[in-house]
């Protein structure tokens, strides 16, 4: 079985992350890493695979040169092999143009079974997954926090606030999970030497038969207007309670309408 996780390199959330001149998110001037939401993805690849007979896990991901760096993690933590689509044609691509790109790698790598994070921590839209199943024209089980794979069928638990749907498809499929699916696991010294050694793929959109004009800033879907950088914190007002404090809080808080 084919196990091929889609991963991102994103802005490290705890960095000064900001836009560039182009709006686009700045990258350069703020360290990356494996999307926290996608190391799940990750794990349950991984614990697919050790149940399989005969499984491979292949990451891939669409970035620059340092988003080898994300695909180094996901090898660390066990998975196979790596592909890696970096084109400087890609600059400023929305969700719609990567989609394309994973999907037309996808089929270059050959798949029995897609897994994604539920979301990006940068664009945090959640609906690759989905525009991935479309491209692929397979079926899709999104946001799930328990997978299984028996019988040619992927299956798995979606929790809503009210209820727990239990759902099923049958392979090839792609799939999303939850931060709730199961913490992953952190890589060992040997699995950082061994990763060393795993292949990692890059590819171009010449490889993947794209024109230029169908992913970055000109073929985008969507587009941001302008951009305003968050005003400075101010000073928060302190109360001290000599009697009356609770009365001042109150006072605060309805003013300001949150009561």
């Amino acid at each position: 079985m084919n196990i091929v996780v889609c991963v991102k390199y994103v802005p490290d959330a705890t960095g000064d992350r900001h836009f560039a001149d182009d709006l686009t998110v700045d990258r350069d001037d703020v360290d990356g890493l494996l999307s926290e939401l996608d190391e799940y993805a990750v794990e349950q690849a991984l614990q697919i695979a050790e149940e399989a007979d005969d499984a491979e896990v292949t990451v891939l991901t669409v970035g620059p040169e340092d988003a080898k760096d994300a695909l180094r993690k996901a090898l660390s933590m066990g998975a196979d092999k790596a592909v890696h689509v970096e084109d400087d044609d890609l600059h400023g691509t929305d969700v719609m143009g990567t989609s394309l790109v994973l999907a037309k790698a996808i089929e270059k790598t050959g798949y029995d079974l897609v897994i994604s994070g539920m979301a990006s921590t940068d664009g945090a839209m959640g609906v690759l997954p989905a525009l991935l199943a479309e491209r692929l024209g397979v079926p899709q089980v999104t946001l799930l926090s328990e997978i299984r794979v028996e019988d040619g069928l992927v299956k798995g638990r979606r929790d809503g606030d009210a209820a727990s749907e239990r759902l099923e498809a049958p392979l090839p499929a792609v799939v999303s999970v939850t931060d709730q699916s199961g913490e992953a696991r952190y890589p060992s010294f040997k699995g950082i030497m061994a990763a060393k050694k795993k292949p990692v793929e890059s590819w171009d959109l010449s490889d993947l038969g794209i024109e230029a004009e169908e992913v970055g800033l000109e073929g985008a879907r969507t587009a941001v207007d302008s951009a305003a950088a968050r005003p400075a914190r101010t000073a928060g007002i302190v109360v001290t309670d000599e009697g009356v404090g609770g009365k001042q809080l109150a006072e605060f808080l309805s003013a300001r309408k949150f009561v």
